[in-house]
């Protein structure tokens, strides 16, 4: 881990995309520079008060920095703590999220007034500039997740002081992502097999740039890197599980789903939030989700999502799903009998136990795998419960692909190389899990 975090640590400081995107932004926001820059080997790359702009690009990426780039710095209308106050209390007035939040605690004040005491030091206010500036809805996001973190951490009774540094973590959460290459923010980018590697390491990378701040607490950095993690083991970038997974750790994986579901869904989000939360209990704090679910009561989340799969799709997909299951049981038939009943922590154990896992969620959901043919027939007539199980085999469905994900991610060359009747049956369900998505 402290290799890694050497490696990660080296790329940040010296990132081309962050050095391009900072670049971009200079040329429609005046950024001077308060000293000069210098090589790591002691060449002056840049003096005292030069206006960066993209030509400097090629200069500067052809050297290791001495420092950070953003340490010497400075931006007009740069990001401070009161246009991030009045930016949230805009968003508590306007956007239905956060004015959930307001109206759940009766008092937006409890959400907005911990922003206010926000150490923001002038490296860490540049990187927010760049995020607004250049990646505005992730700016946006950064903030809305702080809005509904400190709404789960009041809900929590955690004091004034906590609140404070709940707020830090959330806003910097993602600090990372500046530093990634701008394919990861295409919509249609597919994650897959070794190029995980660059989306586990963002949330290392903004643990240290917050560390390099030097005023945040132990706290802080250690919830910015485990907002990925998830209460089963199953997140990263440490595979932490349960009370290993800090307090505000846990506020913080649980806040990063609540936000981007709002964002994602406009139609119906809390309806759909609160099927996959109750498919998926054992990878978020239980407490933690009674108050995201109180959220959604009074909402009318009554109507059908037309982007849902509808009549015979539902059936299909359902059908789909059952053969996963059933793939699988055929495929440990070619298994050594001791592998096949004692599958231990190889590809076939991951894949085994994760779909233990699926179908015992399914099965306390109300739908279990074996069912759904009935069930589609008990429910004809009923908009909101075949609504229902939509959103639990549609969220079925991105399960199957995530334990393939998974799968290959952990044990990509053995599947490659199919070096073992493990990693033969492994490799062939998640071929045949893959090939669901060309139907």
């Amino acid at each position: 881990m402290t290799d890694t975090l050497l490696d990660i640590g080296d790329s940040a400081h010296n990132s081309p995309h962050y050095l391009r995107i900072v670049t971009d932004m200079a040329e429609r926001c005046p950024v001077v520079t308060q000293d000069a820059i210098y090589s790591e080997s002691g060449i002056k790359l840049v003096d005292k008060g030069a206006r960066i702009d993209s030509r400097l690009y090629d200069r500067l990426v052809q050297h290791k920095l001495r420092e950070p780039l953003d340490a010497h710095l400075s931006v007009e209308n740069a990001v401070g703590v009161e246009y991030l106050h009045q930016t949230a209390v805009q968003m508590l007035e306007s956007d239905p999220l956060p004015m959930l939040l307001r109206q759940a605690l009766g008092d937006g004040r409890k959400l907005t007034e911990p922003l206010r005491h926000l150490p923001l030091t002038q490296p860490v206010a540049f990187k927010l500039t760049v995020m607004r500036e250049q990646m505005p809805n992730l700016f946006l996001h950064s903030l809305q997740m702080a809005l509904v973190s400190l709404y789960l951490g009041v809900r929590s009774g955690l004091e004034s002081h906590q609140l404070t540094s709940l707020a830090a973590a959330a806003l910097l959460h993602d600090l990372g992502a500046l530093h990634m290459d701008p394919s990861w923010r295409d919509p249609r980018h597919k994650v897959t097999g070794p190029s995980r590697k660059h989306l586990i390491a963002h949330p290392i990378t903004a643990m240290l740039m917050v560390r390099d701040a030097k005023v945040y607490s132990r706290a802080v950095e250690v919830a910015v890197l485990e907002h990925h993690e998830r209460m089963d083991g199953s997140g990263y970038p440490r595979g932490l599980a349960g009370k290993d997974i800090s307090v505000m750790g846990q506020i913080l994986l649980l806040a990063e789903v609540v936000t981007a579901f709002y964002e994602k869904y406009l139609d119906s989000p809390a309806q759909q939030l609160s099927l996959v939360l109750r498919l998926n209990h054992r990878k978020f704090p239980g407490g933690l989700v009674a108050h995201v679910l109180a959220l959604g009561d009074d909402e009318n989340d009554g109507q059908v999502q037309s982007a849902l799969p509808q009549g015979n799709q539902i059936g299909a997909l359902a059908s789909q799903l059952a053969k996963a299951f059933a793939q699988w049981e055929q495929l440990k038939k070619s298994l050594p009998q001791e592998l096949a009943h004692s599958p231990g922590g190889g590809p076939v154990g991951y894949v085994e136990n994760s779909l233990l896992m699926l179908k015992r969620a399914l099965t306390e959901a109300g739908a279990h795998p074996d069912h759904h043919g009935a069930l589609l027939e008990q429910l004809q007539g009923d908009e909101q419960g075949l609504s229902e199980l939509a959103y639990v085999v549609r969220e079925a469905m991105w399960q199957l692909e995530h334990i393939v994900y998974g799968c290959q991610r952990r044990w990509h060359a053995d599947l490659e190389e199919r070096s073992s009747p493990a990693a033969l049956a492994a490799a062939q369900w998640c071929e045949w899990v893959r090939s669901l998505q060309g139907e």
